[in-house]
């Protein structure tokens, strides 16, 4: 750590703002805009997103993930429904309790191995239609990439897609980590989401670079009219909008999100190479940027203190290291020679 400048892997909300957002902010800042979206980066926004997702697509920025997946959901949800997702999804682990309290949504929970469903795990929850002491199933929560780092293909969700909407319900996709998952897949975003039939997407960009920037894209235009006043209702209605929407525009305009995306899956890439042949570490390749080793566990605290990172299941030791559009090639070298000492040990 040099003048209180360090990276480790524990997440890619600690890494800073990419270089070329900040600027996009810093050359809107001066002079005035219409507030609360009426603005001319807002409008443009709307342009850039449609070009990725379609021409009917519609966004709606707001100011963080948890957001936009509760408000998504309550417009997709009538009080009495319910959203089935996997037990290790973030709406149901890592939102503290957020579409429960603000959404008053039920979740209806799956287990799955690595994260992702399939229809027939969907199966085990999407059921009682019409029974009036059940809460009614009506939405499937899927995340690309996933908690566990593995990621969907278009198949995958279009298999979803076809299920859901046979049953009478919607999909909505969050997209947190959406840039890694099209990186992994060598696609374009909208290959896994508007050209399988998803309804609703939460874009993400914090993750990939942005200051604090994500979005609700709907796909599905039947649930466009109440993303306004739910927004609103929310506490996601920005009223100095233009610097949530520049952010955005700046990675998705071009190619920014997906430079800064194949960067940190190529950096996973480059960890799981020189940690899966050591002794004592058990470790699958990554499929976009994160790994899930598991480590002895006397050495977990030695190595938190070269590079910090999440213990991800105290049970079997296993940890999460997750690498981020700024992590560099000499961060990936220090931290398995560091690895490679402390398991010599």
């Amino acid at each position: 750590m040099v003048a209180g400048i360090w990276r480790g892997f524990a997440s890619d909300n600690y890494a800073g703002i990419h270089p070329e957002i900040l600027a996009a902010m810093s050359q809107i800042n001066d002079g005035h805009q219409v507030a609360y979206g009426d603005d001319v980066y807002s409008e443009k926004l709307t342009s850039v997103i449609k070009n990725k997702f379609g021409n009917h697509a519609e966004v709606f920025p707001v100011f963080n993930g948890t957001g936009a997946n509760v408000v998504t959901l309550q417009a997709m949800c009538k009080p009495w429904e319910a959203v089935v997702c996997a037990t290790s999804a973030h709406i149901n682990v890592d939102e503290g309790g957020a579409p429960e309290k603000v959404a008053g949504l039920k979740l209806l929970q799956v287990e799955t191995p690595d994260g992702k469903l399939t229809p027939e795990l969907v199966d085990k929850q999407a059921w009682g239609f019409g029974n009036e002491h059940r809460a009614q199933p009506k939405v499937v929560s899927i995340t690309n990439s996933t908690e566990y780092g593995t990621v969907y293909t278009a198949a995958e969700i279009k298999a979803l897609v076809d299920h859901t909407h046979g049953l009478g319900m919607y999909l909505h996709l969050d997209g947190a980590r959406i840039s890694n998952a099209a990186a992994c897949l060598g696609t374009s975003l909208r290959a896994f989401t508007t050209d399988v039939g998803v309804d609703a997407v939460s874009l993400g960009g914090t993750k990939n670079g942005a200051m604090g920037a994500e979005a609700i894209v709907i796909l599905n235009p039947e649930l466009v009219p109440a993303i306004k006043y739910l927004r609103k209702s929310g506490m996601q209605l920005a009223s100095k909008m233009r610097f949530i929407s520049i952010q955005l525009v700046a990675m998705f305009e071009d190619d920014l999100w997906l430079r800064n995306a194949n960067h940190a899956n190529a950096m996973a890439q480059t960890l799981y190479q020189g940690i899966k042949d050591i002794p004592g570490v058990e470790v699958v390749a990554p499929q976009a940027n994160a790994l899930f080793p598991i480590l002895p566990g006397k050495s977990i605290e030695p190595l938190q203190q070269v590079a910090k990172f999440y213990v991800w299941d105290h049970t079997i030791n296993q940890a999460r290291w997750m690498c981020s559009w700024d992590t560099t090639a000499q961060d990936v070298t220090d931290f398995v020679a560091a690895i490679k000492s402390e398991l010599a040990n």
